[in-house]
């Protein structure tokens, strides 16, 4: 399980950009392109560098009033094994994953005093003083910061405690009980997801049940321009599934129908979409969406984000179950690490990353088949 404090492309102090040939006073940190950069002076100027390009898919003023009509799944009764309950959401979450890949869902067992604990903890991460936050970053083509053993409980904790600090044990200890929590939510997803795809309920609960996570902790600064740029641009997830808890600001949008649509906040809810990874777990048939996160003009913005994927070294192909009904195979067999290497380093993904992908395993790494 791993744990990312992350820094986006408009958020906190820390970014990864070009170097910045502004007249607003940046200082370059070293070669790699990171720079410390007052936030503060979002609210005055937006450097050019941080201007999104024009274009259907991530000018803002393509942004509608609309709101994403994605079902908002009750899991209690799934929770209770009450087989009606569990039948209606899959359903639901059939209905979803067809279209655009995205639901809620609510009554989902997550205490409300830990995902208050887990925001908490965000500004104790983000108001460290900026030597210590640099000292923290992600490496340069890195995924995570942070990669703790599964078996070790403590691990969290005796991370934050001898690389951050001994006053952040609680710290590791929030994300440690969050992070569990999400992995167990998951997994009564993955449960929900074969059985709307008619395939043995325990198949993808059994094959995430050592899965690879990495969370992410999100905060986007007000910013006085923020019809010019986006917190976190157009981009499909690659990983398999994410949990997300977005707070009241909202800015989740998803381009479905041709057009952006928001997801509404919901404070006892969360948000619940597909990726690449599951996509092809599930032969095609399910989507993987075009989704975005955009910067408040006034207000921060914060976000917990639990990305769930098989473990590295696992086969990726669709249940048995498919091929019986002689489906033909949309996608070669690959693996996690596979798929992570290709969007970590040579394509950033979009709505065609499995196509650019497959040519690119089949030719790199032809000894897999």
């Amino acid at each position: 399980m791993s744990l990312l404090i992350d820094h986006s492309s408009t958020s906190n102090s820390v970014l990864l950009c070009p170097p910045i040939s502004s007249k607003v006073n940046f200082q370059k940190v070293d070669e790699s392109g990171v720079l410390i950069f007052d936030t503060a002076k979002l609210q005055n100027h937006l450097p050019n560098e941080f201007i999104w390009p024009s274009g259907d898919l991530v000018n803002s003023d393509n942004t509608t009033q609309q709101e994403l009509n994605e079902p908002l799944i009750d899991l209690g009764g799934v929770l209770r094994s009450d087989e009606e309950a569990i039948a209606t959401a899959a359903q639901l979450v059939r209905t979803a994953c067809l279209k655009h890949g995205f639901f809620q869902v609510t009554n989902h067992g997550i205490d409300p005093d830990l995902v208050r604990e887990a925001y908490d903890e965000i500004d104790t991460i983000f108001d460290l003083p900026m030597d210590k936050k640099l000292s923290l970053r992600r490496k340069p083509g890195d995924v995570v910061g942070y990669d703790a053993n599964h078996s070790n409980p403590l691990s969290f904790v005796d991370y934050f405690k001898s690389v951050v600090g001994q006053e952040f044990e609680h710290t590791g200890r929030v994300y440690q009980r969050y992070c569990e929590a999400m992995k167990e939510l998951s997994l009564v997803i993955m449960e929900l997801l074969a059985i709307s795809l008619g395939v043995d309920r325990m198949h993808y609960r059994e094959f995430f049940n050592d899965q690879r996570s990495i969370m992410r902790c999100n905060l986007y600064p007000p910013c006085i321009s923020s019809g010019l740029t986006l917190g976190t641009g157009p981009h499909c997830d690659p990983t398999s599934l994410t949990i997300l808890h977005q707070d009241q600001v909202g800015g989740l949008e998803v381009f479905a129908d041709n057009k952006w649509q928001a997801v509404r906040p919901r404070h006892d809810a969360f948000v619940i979409n597909l990726g690449d990874t599951f996509m092809a777990l599930s032969n095609g048939k399910y989507k993987s969406c075009l989704h975005r996160a955009l910067v408040n003009e006034d207000k921060e913005r914060r976000s917990l984000v639990f990305f769930v994927s098989p473990k590295e070294d696992k086969i990726v192909r669709p249940p048995q179950d498919m091929f019986a009904r002689k489906e033909p195979r949309k996608y070669p067999d690959f693996t996690w690490s596979d798929l992570l290497e290709f969007t970590q380093n040579h394509y950033r993904a979009d709505v065609a990353t499995l196509e650019n992908f497959t040519p690119w395993l089949l030719s790199s790494k032809p000894s897999n088949f």
